[in-house]
C-alpha cells in the first residue's frame, strides 16, 4: 500500500477520497458489512487457525481442546477488555451509561485488550492446570497479523490517521473524516506494517525455524517488546485524539506512548527471565 501512494510522486498530497475506498464491503437496506468487523472477524478466525496448527508441532504446552476454549474466551477478552480499557484509559465519562455498550460507534483500547486476553489465557490455564507463561507465547505469535488487519481497516475507515507533515512528503494524505484537511502521515499504515507484518514475520520465524518455543516467555517476551516499542515510536506519527492532547502539552508523551513504556520494560524482563531459565517442553505434547 505505502508503495503504491510513494509511486505517485506528486508534490500533492494524497487525497484518500480518491483511492475509492468505502469503509464498508456492501450495504443492504440500513445494514452495513463494515470492514473493521470483518478484521475482527477475520483476525480472529486467523490466529485460532494457526494455533491449531501450532498445538500439531512437537513441544505444545496444550491440546486442541484448550485451543478451542482459548478462541472463546480470548475473543470475550479482546472485546469486553479493548472496550473496557478504552473507557477506562481515554474515556472514563462512558462508565455509567448506555454509551459503554455501543461498540458499533468505535473505541477500543490496545492496551485493554491485551489485559482481557491475559484474564482470558490465565482462566484457562488455571483451570486446565497448563503452563500460563507457555500459553501466552503460543497466543502472542498470532496477535500481530490481527493486529495489522484492524489497523488497514482503521485506514479504509480514514480514521486514527496521523499528524500533520509537509504536503510534499511522498506518504502525505488528506483525510475526509479530518475538519482542517491537512495533509498528514497515514499513521495507520505505518501501524500495520511494524505492529503488525514487521512484528508477525519476526515471531513467526523465531517460531517455525528456531526452539524459541522450548524457552517459556521468550516469544511473548519478543511480542511484548516489538508492540510496545512500536506502539511507541508509532505515536510520534500518530494525531492524539482531541481530548487528549493536553498529555502531549504537559508530558511531552501521548497516552499510548505512557501505556507502552511500561510493555517495553516488562518484555525485556520477561525475555532475560526466558532466556535464563532451561528449555522447557520437550518433544512430548500435551495429551487430549
Amino acid at each position: 500500500m505505502l508503495s503504491l501512494l510513494a509511486a505517485s510522486g506528486a508534490a500533492e498530497p494524497i487525497y484518500w477520497e480518491n483511492l475509492g475506498l468505502r469503509p464498508y464491503l456492501f450495504e443492504i437496506g440500513g445494514f452495513q458489512l463494515r470492514f473493521y468487523s470483518l478484521a475482527y472477524l477475520f483476525g480472529i478466525l486467523l490466529a485460532y487457525w494457526h494455533l491449531s496448527k501450532m498445538i500439531k508441532a512437537p513441544g505444545s504446552p496444550m491440546a486442541q481442546r484448550h485451543a478451542d476454549d482459548l478462541f472463546f474466551y480470548c475473543t470475550l477478552g479482546v472485546i469486553l477488555g479493548g472496550r473496557l480499557g478504552y473507557a477506562a484509559f481515554y474515556k472514563p465519562e462512558l462508565f455509567g451509561g448506555v454509551e459503554l455498550f455501543k461498540l458499533w460507534e468505535g473505541g477500543m483500547s490496545f492496551h485493554g485488550g491485551v489485559i482481557g486476553v491475559l484474564i482470558a489465557i490465565s482462566w484457562v490455564a488455571w483451570r486446565n492446570g497448563l503452563n500460563w507463561l507457555r500459553i501466552c507465547d503460543y497466543i502472542s505469535v498470532n496477535v500481530p497479523f490481527a493486529y495489522m488487519l484492524g489497523r488497514l481497516a482503521n485506514f479504509i475507515n480514514g480514521e486514527l490517521y496521523g499528524r500533520p507533515v509537509e504536503s510534499d512528503f511522498p506518504f502525505a494524505m488528506v483525510f475526509p473524516t479530518d475538519p482542517d484537511q491537512l495533509a498528514r502521515h497515514p499513521s495507520q499504515l505505518y501501524q500495520a506494517g511494524f505492529e503488525g507484518l514487521l512484528l508477525g514475520v519476526l515471531l513467526f520465524a523465531l517460531f517455525w525455524k528456531t526452539r524459541a518455543r522450548y524457552r517459556a516467555g521468550l516469544l511473548v517476551g519478543v511480542f511484548t517488546i516489538g508492540m510496545g516499542l512500536g506502539r511507541f515510536l508509532m505515536e510520534f506519527f500518530r494525531e492524539p485524539d482531541a481530548y487528549l492532547a493536553y498529555v502531549v502539552v504537559e508530558t511531552g508523551l501521548s497516552r499510548g506512548q505512557w501505556l507502552s513504556l511500561p510493555m517495553i520494560a516488562v518484555g525485556i524482563v520477561v525475555v532475560i527471565y526466558a532466556m535464563m531459565k532451561p528449555p522447557v517442553g520437550g518433544p512430548a505434547r500435551a495429551k487430549p
